[in-house]
């Protein structure tokens, strides 16, 4: 497939010679997300729309509706741009999540390409989970537990009889000073 690569450059100044690509972009590069974006926002500019009905992360589109037909029309307008430019849209991957907060709506089975997609019971999206029930509890459950095991890493450092006294002053000192200002936020502190 990229045998013998040949690409130019095109720009304001105008367009380079053809030249040989030698060397791609590597499956884990830094570059990978960020270029991916910008292909992808350049492809869809047209059929996007503001958060938090349309949001995109590296190669996850999150699609939000009011209701089942509503996403049903977002996501056939976006396979469908999609497919245009050369790129499909995952049908193993992409999952519907039924979120019924007012009981004003009742669950529609949302399809792609006529097969029905599968049902998840919560989602999890930049470090935040989103369940179906509209609680809290398992997000509020793992935050709990990322952070107790962030605090055994740190005293495991600041317990440690073989690190430099002044090191674990400042390992300490970040720490909290980060811990305050978290609790501060929070408002756990009266002010």
């Amino acid at each position: 497939m990229y045998e013998r690569a040949n690409t130019h450059v095109r720009s304001e100044a105008g367009v380079t010679d053809k030249f040989s690509v030698a060397v791609g972009l590597h499956q884990g590069s830094a570059l990978s997300p960020y270029l991916f974006l910008l292909v992808i926002d350049a492809l869809t500019v047209e059929i996007q729309e503001e958060a938090p009905w349309c949001m995109l992360f590296a190669d996850d589109i999150v699609l939000v509706g009011e209701d089942a037909l509503e996403v049903q029309s977002r996501l056939e307008r976006w396979r469908d741009k999609l497919e245009t430019a050369g790129l499909k849209i995952s049908r193993a991957k992409t999952e519907q999540l039924f979120c019924d907060f007012g009981g004003l709506s009742s669950f529609i089975p949302i399809a792609l390409d006529g097969a029905h997609l599968p049902v998840c019971s919560d989602f999890r999206y930049l470090g935040s989970l989103i369940q179906s029930d509209g609680y809290i509890d398992r997000d509020v459950t793992n935050r709990i537990k990322a952070g107790w095991m962030k605090w055994r890493q740190v005293t495991g450092v600041i317990c440690d009889p073989q690190i430099p006294l002044k090191l674990k002053g400042k390992i300490y000192k970040a720490v909290m000073l980060k811990m305050f200002d978290v609790i501060f936020c929070v408002g756990i502190f009266p002010s």
